[in-house]
């Protein structure tokens, strides 16, 4: 009896078979995402190792394509109202030009703006201000949630994607799953924010043999890397460190006190406090305010700052050798030059280029 049901059952599925492929019906084949490599400009190539791409979210034209999309859309807030982009504006490098960004209940946080690029050479993986988030991946996760951001759950936010006429059809191809989570929404996330790649600068241009800098530019570059004068060259890179920072945290003489303990937060080593994140230098046309509080509004405040503004405290950067007389005391003539060479670092191109734009 049990022979004769299974001899049933094969002869059922044989025919079902048959039809099928009498009938035209296509054979389901599973979509695999295209490899992306990353646009790396030839003095990064010529000067930096590999950029760091996790093994379990290789860059992929469907993935990216995604994340810019999630980037973009404020799908993943509670009220539909902010997206990533709200706090990291194209125009402003990625950054936002108010000195606290506001979430979606009108709450301003109490640092400024990260601005965003270059982001896939951060070698020790260190995220924030503060190194709260490691890998580009978990510090998508963060905002989502955060009460005076988005202010969301990720149940909710995955179920908006889920219920969404285009979304499950676009993780499909870019995961080979149509089932969302906030894995993969992060892993979309991140493989936009790593194609983000700034070098191409008018200094960058003098470095390839473009063009001419003016004599202001050039003597602005020799201040900062003169241990003499400028000396800002410790901290944020060289003809050698396109990147334009260390990646490394210090204290740099803004406060005697700390009312933001910055890495000593997450670390809780006092040793640390009051110590951020070096931010790069490229792109001040378009970062300002700066600092991680944002209070310095122009560049001619964050040089003075430097020149003749240092405040002493126990966990003091030791590169700031000038602590003793307030700053590096530069001269009308080389603030100016100096200003000159941090602007040559701005990147037009950068925060003009279509495929960091919102996608239609």
């Amino acid at each position: 009896m049990k022979l004769h049901n299974k001899t049933i059952f094969i002869i059922a599925i044989s025919i079902i078979f048959y039809s099928c492929s009498d009938s035209g019906i296509e054979t389901y084949v599973p979509y695999t995402p295209t490899e992306l490599p990353l646009e790396i400009p030839k003095l990064f190539s010529d000067n930096l190792i590999q950029p760091v791409i996790p093994f379990n979210n290789p860059q992929t034209v469907e993935g990216v394509a995604l994340g810019r999309k999630l980037f973009f859309d404020p799908i993943l807030s509670a009220n539909g109202t902010q997206s990533c982009a709200s706090c990291h504006s194209p125009e402003n490098s990625f950054t936002d030009s108010d000195r606290f960004s506001e979430g979606i209940d009108g709450i301003s946080g109490s640092r400024n703006s990260m601005p965003l690029f270059n982001l896939v050479w951060n070698y020790d993986e260190k995220f924030n201000w503060d190194g709260s988030a490691f890998s580009l991946e978990n510090q998508a996760f963060e905002p989502v949630t955060n009460p005076i951001e988005m202010h969301n759950t990720w149940s909710s936010a995955v179920s908006s994607l889920q219920n969404h006429s285009e979304y499950p059809e676009l993780f499909e191809q870019a995961f080979g799953t149509s089932t969302i989570d906030s894995v993969l929404v992060t892993k979309a996330i991140a493989q936009f924010e790593r194609t983000l790649i700034s070098g191409n600068s008018r200094f960058d241009k003098y470095l390839n043999g473009e063009i001419s800098l003016t004599d202001s530019e050039l003597s602005g570059f020799d201040i900062f890397m003169d241990e003499t004068r400028g000396d800002c060259f410790h901290c944020h890179g060289n003809v050698n460190n396109p990147l334009w920072t260390d990646n490394v945290f210090h204290n740099n003489g803004l406060d005697a006190t700390f009312t933001d303990l910055g890495l000593g937060q997450v670390t809780g080593d006092p040793a640390d406090n009051g110590k951020f994140k070096s931010p790069s230098l490229r792109n001040l046309k378009f970062t300002a305010p700066y600092m991680h509080d944002g209070r310095f509004e122009t560049l001619e405040e964050v040089i003075n700052h430097y020149s003749e503004g240092l405040v002493n405290s126990p966990t003091i950067d030791p590169l700031m050798k000038a602590i003793n007389d307030g700053g590096v005391q530069l001269t009308e003539s080389d603030k100016s030059d100096l200003k000159a060479f941090l602007l040559s670092l701005s990147d037009d191109e950068f925060v003009n280029n279509p495929n960091f734009q919102a996608p239609n």
